[in-house]
């Protein structure tokens, strides 16, 4: 990467170099490259096509900045897609809006979100979850039946670009107050898992909400590890069947916790927790 050229490029688009992410694409690979794209507010990529980079896009709101033999143009994704680009060397992806991680480390509080009647992940939950999901810069989650969408911003928090799946109206609302409350970008798709179309493909996933059958549907979709939490016990033994059956290592924990309320600790509902690993 011609850290000089960027520089220029960057100058001449209106950015300093500190308020951008910088991407190497040819470096990480151009998926790690759009995810983090999709993930962040302005990122600045060498080294990727912007026709490719453009069509990973559909479902964010971006606007992109290309430099190539022309010199610089500012397009929708939907018209770089099909533009023919000059010998391009540098493309800013820029959010319609901007926004900024909030402070406070992970597995936060429940009522850090917006929930309907304690309807949330719990923090134990979460503190689990996110261990087997591995969220970071360059990964794509999906987070499925995401009630208010607290493990999908704990993911993007964290770095990794989300798409949450939730079909109840309000919820979905949900999921965007709270990522917006937390300084992050989350697509939201309002549908059931079975009539969402064209979803990119995800390196992890969370389910929780839809039982067996959406297990075995995120089973199909090639993420390299799968996430079930559920408090329901007759869901356990068909969503383990259903990734062993997809080809993955499965194990499980069921976290049953007390919390530490006014000296007096409290119990909290147990949730079984199962997380499959692609095998290698």
């Amino acid at each position: 990467m011609d850290v000089v050229a960027l520089h220029g490029f960057l100058a001449e688009a209106g950015r300093s170099w500190g308020s951008v992410t910088v991407v190497d694409a040819a470096a990480v690979g151009a998926r790690h490259a759009l995810n983090v794209c999709r993930a962040r507010p302005a990122v600045a990529v060498s080294g990727a096509d912007p026709a490719e980079l453009a069509a990973g896009l559909a479902g964010w709101r971006r606007t992109l900045v290309v430099s190539d033999d022309t010199g610089l143009s500012t397009v929708d994704p939907a018209d770089a897609v099909v533009r023919r680009w000059a010998s391009p060397r540098f493309a800013l992806c820029v959010a319609d809006g901007t926004w900024a991680p909030s402070a406070g480390g992970w597995a936060l509080p429940d009522d850090d979100f917006a929930h309907r009647d304690r309807m949330v992940a719990t923090a134990e939950v979460r503190a689990l979850a996110l261990a087997r999901l591995a969220p970071r810069p360059g990964v794509l989650v999906w987070d499925v039946g995401a009630g208010p969408g607290a493990i999908g911003v704990e993911c993007a928090r964290l770095g990794a670009a989300v798409v949450a799946v939730e079909q109840d109206p309000v919820q979905c609302v949900r999921i965007i107050a709270n990522a917006s409350a937390h300084g992050v970008d989350v697509r939201v798709v309002e549908s059931p898992l079975g009539d969402a179309t064209d979803l990119p493909r995800p390196d992890a996933v969370f389910v929780g909400g839809g039982g067996a059958d959406a297990v075995r549907r995120c089973a199909r979709s090639g993420a390299g590890r799968v996430v079930v939490a559920t408090t329901d016990l007759e869901d356990v033994v068909p969503a383990r069947d259903a990734l062993l059956d997809a080809g993955y290592e499965v194990a499980g924990s069921q976290l049953s916790a007390a919390r530490l309320t006014g000296g007096t600790l409290l119990a909290v509902d147990p949730v079984t927790v199962l997380w499959g690993t692609r095998k290698s």
